[in-house]
C-alpha cells in the first residue's frame, strides 16, 4: 500500500469524523399572538436552506435541532404576518415569537400558509382542520355558528339528518367518535337534541378531526377523534365579545390577572326562545345554557399550569308532566413542563360527567342515569433531531356507569325506589409514536398503543346456563331473553373480565416534487365502551355500558391510501382518499329489545361485525376574494350479525348453526349508510364591509324500515317488516346562504360589530326526518306521512367585540 494511498484514506476518515462531530444546536420556544399572548397551534417554523421545519404543538411549543451555522427562519400561520429572521446558531437558543394579525387590503388577499390545508409532505392523512374564523362564516340553522354542523360539509362526515345529534365518520356510528374538549371526554355533543352543538365558537382556538391514520396517543374509539382546544385568555388586555341571535345569545370575557403571566377566560351561552311561548298560550319549554372557563398561569420559562372547565345543561318539558334535563360537566388541570429544549411534557388530571334526568309527573317518578370518568394522562414529546420526533406517555381512566335510578317524586306516587346495578371499569394504556423524516421524499409515522381494560366487580351479576344470556327458539325463529340461573355478588374489589389489545399504527408519505404526494396508512383501534341505542341518531336517553363477560370490545382495522396535490402554488389543492375498515364485535339488538331501565342488557345483545369502504374527494380554493371547497364521498356501510359461535376458540356458547342471527346472517345497511354525500361551500369577500357565504348539501336518504305487508289479529291490522334497513328515506338536499355586514369602525369607538343575515334551506325543501304509516280515517286505506323538521328559516345575528 503506497504512502499516498494511506494519506488519502486517513484524510477521508478525518473528513468523515469531522462531519460526524459537527456540532448541532437546538432552537426552541413558543409562538403566540402578539396582541393577546394566546399560544398558536400548528405554526410552521421553516428553514428554507435545509428544506426542513417543524410546527408548534398543542401548547405553542416548538423545537428544531440544526447543524451549527447561520440560517433564515420563516414563521407562517393563516391570518398572521410572516416573520423572517436570520439566526446564528452556535449554541442552544430559546426564542419566543409573537405573530401580528395580517392587516390585509382586500386587493391583496394572499394566504401564505393555510392551517386548514393538509401538508403534502407529512405522513399525516385523513385529518381535517377548521379555523374558528371559517366556522363562524358557514351558514347554519337559526344563525348560530356550529362546530359539528361545519364538519358535516367535509368529506366522510355525515349525520342522521336535520336536528339530529352526533355525527358519523366514514360509515361509523356516533358513539364511535372520541370527542375531546381540552383533552376531556364529552359524551354528548349536542344541545336541544341536535339543534346546536355544545361548543361555543367564541371560546374555541383549534378544531381537528382525525378520520384515519390516528396517532397512538389517542384511543378508546374506533371511528374518529374530534379534538377541540379552548382559548387560553388574553394576558395583555381585557376583551369582550359576544352575539345576540334569534334564539340564543353569548358573551365571552377574557383578560389578564397578572399581565403577561396569568389570564382568565369566561364564556357563556343561553337560549331564550321559550320565554316567548307563553305569549302563544304554550306551556312547553325547551332551552339550554352552558359555561366555558379557563385560567392559565406561566410560573416560569419551563412551567405553566392551566385550569379549564365546561358545564352545560338542557331542559325540555311538556307542561309539568314531562321534564327532561341532560348535560355535560368537565374539569381539567394541566401542567406543562419543559425538561429541556428537546423534551416537552404535559400532565393532565381530568374529570368528566354526563347526566340524564327524566321526571314523569303523570306516573309519579323521577329517573336519572349517567357516566363519570376520572382520567390521569402524562404525555411527552421528544424532539430528538430535525428528522425524528417521539411522542410517548400513559393514560389511565376510571369509569362509573349509572344505568338508571328510579325514585318517587311524591309520597303517594306508589313508586318504589330502585337503583339499577352500577358498573365500574378501569382503562389504561401506554403508547409510543414516532414522526420520522427518512429522506427529502419519504416520511413516516409509526407507533404502538397497548391498552388494557378491566371490567371491575359490581354488587349483583347474573349467571346464565352455558354463559348464554340470549336464547334462540328454532321453531318460531325468534331470539328471547334467557332467565338467570344464579346471582353472584363479586363486589367492586374483584374483576369480572380483563381485555388486552395491541394497537399498531403506521402511515407514510412519498413526496414527488414538492407539489404532490401519495400517502397510505393502517390503523388498529380498540373501543371498550358501547352506547345502547336503537335509533339512528343518539338521544339523551341512551345509556353507555362497558365491555365485559358478555360484550366484547370493538376492534377496528382501517386501511387508507390517498393522493394529494397543490395546484398553482397552493391557490388550489386537491385531496382524494380511499378507505376500507372492518370492525369486530359491533353489537346489535334482537327484535323487540327493551333498552330502557334494563338491568340485564346482555339478554338483548348479539355480537356482530361491521365494514365500511369508500372514496373521498376534496377540492379547495385557498386564496383570493373567493374561497371554499367541493367535497364528495361515495361510501358503503354494512353490518352483519350472525350467531356467535366461538367453538373454534374452545368456548361453548350454546349457539348452533340453525340460528338465523339478524337478517338471516346476511349483510345489511347500517342506519348511517349514505351512498352519496356532496357538499359545496363558498365564501366571497365583496368589500371590507360585505362578505357572502353559501353552502349546498346533497345526501342519499338514510336506511329505514317500512312495513311490507300486514295481517289481522283480533280485529287489529298488524304490520310486518322485511329485511332490516332495506328501505331508504328520500334523498336529502338543501341550500343555505348568509351575508355578513361589518360597519366601518368609528375611530372614537372601541366597539367592533357585525351583522349576520342568513337563510337556512333557501328553497324550502321539506326533507323527511321520518316516514310513518297510518290508516286514512276517510278512505280506510293505508297512507304514508312524511315528517319534516325544518322548512325555510331566516335569521339575524348581531356580533360585537371590544
Amino acid at each position: 500500500m503506497s504512502k499516498r494511498y494511506l494519506i488519502l484514506v486517513f484524510a477521508l476518515f478525518a473528513k468523515i469524523g469531522f462531519i460526524q462531530a459537527q456540532q448541532k444546536f437546538t432552537l426552541s420556544g413558543t409562538v403566540s399572538e402578539a396582541n393577546s399572548n394566546e399560544t398558536l397551534i400548528g405554526v410552521t417554523i421553516a428553514v428554507p436552506a435545509l428544506k426542513t421545519g417543524v410546527t408548534t404543538n398543542e401548547y405553542g411549543f416548538y423545537s428544531l435541532t440544526l447543524p451549527q451555522g447561520e440560517y433564515e427562519i420563516v414563521l407562517s400561520y393563516l391570518g398572521f404576518q410572516d416573520i423572517r429572521q436570520t439566526i446564528r446558531l452556535d449554541k442552544n437558543i430559546k426564542k419566543d415569537f409573537s405573530l401580528l394579525e395580517a392587516a390585509e387590503e382586500l386587493e391583496e388577499v394572499v394566504v401564505t400558509d393555510d392551517a386548514e390545508r393538509l401538508d403534502i409532505r407529512k405522513p399525516q392523512m385523513s385529518v381535517t382542520t377548521l379555523a374558528a374564523k371559517t366556522i363562524k362564516k358557514i351558514p347554519v340553522v337559526l344563525g348560530e355558528a356550529d362546530v359539528v354542523k361545519s364538519l358535516l360539509l367535509l368529506p366522510g362526515v355525515t349525520n342522521a339528518g336535520e336536528a339530529s345529534s352526533g355525527f358519523n365518520v366514514r360509515g361509523g356510528a356516533a358513539d364511535q367518535n372520541l370527542i375531546l374538549l381540552d383533552e376531556a371526554t364529552v359524551f354528548n355533543s349536542s344541545h336541544l337534541f341536535g339543534f346546536f352543538s355544545v361548543f361555543n365558537p367564541d371560546a374555541i382556538k383549534d378544531v381537528k378531526l382525525f378520520k384515519g391514520g390516528i396517532p397512538a396517543r389517542y384511543g378508546g374509539r374506533v371511528s374518529s377523534v374530534l379534538e377541540i382546544f379552548q382559548k387560553e385568555g388574553n394576558s395583555k388586555d381585557f376583551k369582550v365579545n359576544g352575539g345576540i341571535g334569534a334564539v340564543a345569545s353569548r358573551l365571552l370575557l377574557e383578560g389578564p390577572i397578572i399581565k403577561d403571566r396569568t389570564a382568565f377566560l369566561v364564556g357563556g351561552r343561553a337560549s331564550y326562545a321559550h320565554l316567548f311561548l307563553p305569549l302563544f298560550d304554550v306551556d312547553n319549554k325547551a332551552y339550554f345554557y352552558d359555561l366555558n372557563t379557563k385560567i392559565n398561569h406561566k410560573i416560569n420559562d419551563r412551567n405553566s399550569i392551566f385550569l379549564s372547565g365546561y358545564f352545560g345543561r338542557d331542559l325540555f318539558s311538556l307542561s309539568e308532566n314531562f321534564v327532561n334535563t341532560y348535560g355535560n360537566a368537565v374539569g381539567n388541570f394541566r401542567w406543562n413542563h419543559l425538561f429541556s429544549d428537546k423534551l416537552f411534557s404535559n400532565l393532565s388530571l381530568i374529570y368528566s360527567d354526563y347526566f340524564y334526568g327524566l321526571e314523569l309527573d303523570f306516573v309519579g317518578f323521577e329517573w336519572d342515569s349517567g357516566i363519570q370518568n376520572f382520567n390521569l394522562k402524562y404525555d411527552l414529546k421528544h424532539y430528538v433531531n430535525d428528522k425524528l420526533q417521539l411522542n410517548y406517555g400513559m393514560h389511565n381512566t376510571y369509569y362509573v356507569f349509572n344505568p338508571g335510578r328510579i325514585r318517587p317524586n311524591s309520597p303517594d306516587s306508589g313508586i318504589v325506589e330502585e337503583q339499577l346495578t352500577k358498573k365500574y371499569a378501569n382503562e389504561n394504556a401506554i403508547y409510543l409514536d414516532a414522526e420520522h423524516k427518512i429522506s427529502d421524499k419519504l416520511s413516516m409515522s409509526y407507533g404502538l398503543r397497548v391498552s388494557q381494560f378491566n371490567r371491575l366487580g359490581q354488587d349483583e351479576f347474573y349467571v346464565y346456563e352455558n354463559d348464554n344470556p340470549v336464547l334462540f327458539d328454532p321453531f318460531t325463529l325468534i331470539y328471547r331473553e334467557a332467565e338467570p340461573i344464579d346471582t353472584i355478588n363479586p363486589g367492586r374489589g374483584g374483576t369480572l373480565k380483563k381485555f388486552l389489545n395491541l394497537e399498531p399504527r403506521v402511515s407514510a408519505s412519498y413526496n414527488f416534487n414538492g407539489k404532490s404526494s401519495v400517502k397510505a396508512s393502517y390503523t388498529r383501534l380498540a373501543q371498550y365502551l358501547h352506547l345502547l341505542s336503537n335509533t339512528s341518531s343518539p338521544t339523551p336517553l341512551d345509556v353507555w355500558t362497558p365491555s365485559g363477560p358478555f360484550v366484547e370490545p370493538q376492534l377496528l382495522d382501517q386501511y387508507a391510501i390517498g393522493y394529494f396535490r397543490d395546484i398553482k402554488e397552493g391557490v388550489f389543492s386537491f385531496e382524494t382518499e380511499a378507505f376500507y375498515k372492518e370492525i369486530q364485535n359491533r353489537i346489535d339488538y334482537i327484535d323487540g329489545a327493551n333498552l330502557i331501565a334494563n338491568n340485564a342488557i346482555e339478554q338483548i345483545i348479539l355480537n356482530g361485525e361491521a365494514r365500511a369502504y369508500g372514496l373521498e374527494f376534496l377540492i379547495r380554493k385557498n386564496e383570493g376574494r373567493f374561497s371554499g371547497w367541493l367535497a364528495y364521498t361515495w361510501s358503503k356501510s354494512e353490518q352483519r350479525t350472525p350467531p356467535r359461535d366461538l367453538t373454534a376458540f374452545g368456548i361453548d356458547t350454546g349457539r348452533s348453526d340453525l340460528e338465523t342471527g339478524i337478517n338471516l346472517g346476511q349483510w345489511y345497511s347500517t342506519p348511517y349508510d349514505k351512498r352519496h354525500d356532496l357538499a359545496l361551500y363558498g365564501s366571497y369577500e365583496l368589500s371590507k364591509a360585505w362578505s357572502f357565504n353559501a353552502n349546498f348539501v346533497f345526501q342519499t336518504g338514510q336506511p329505514t324500515n317500512y312495513p311490507v305487508g300486514q295481517f289481522e289479529f283480533e280485529g287489529l291490522a298488524v304490520p310486518y317488516y322485511g329485511p332490516r334497513n332495506k328501505e331508504r328515506l328520500p334523498n336529502y338536499h338543501r341550500m343555505d346562504i348568509s351575508a355578513i355586514l361589518t360597519p366601518k369602525r368609528n375611530g372614537r369607538k372601541k366597539v367592533q360589530s357585525e351583522w349576520v343575515f342568513s337563510i337556512y334551506n333557501v328553497y324550502n325543501r321539506k326533507n323527511a326526518a321520518s316516514i310513518n304509516f297510518r290508516e286514512n280515517e276517510d278512505t280506510g286505506r293505508n297512507e304514508a306521512v312524511r315528517t319534516a323538521i325544518f322548512g325555510i328559516i331566516p335569521s339575524i345575528t348581531y356580533n360585537f367585540k371590544f
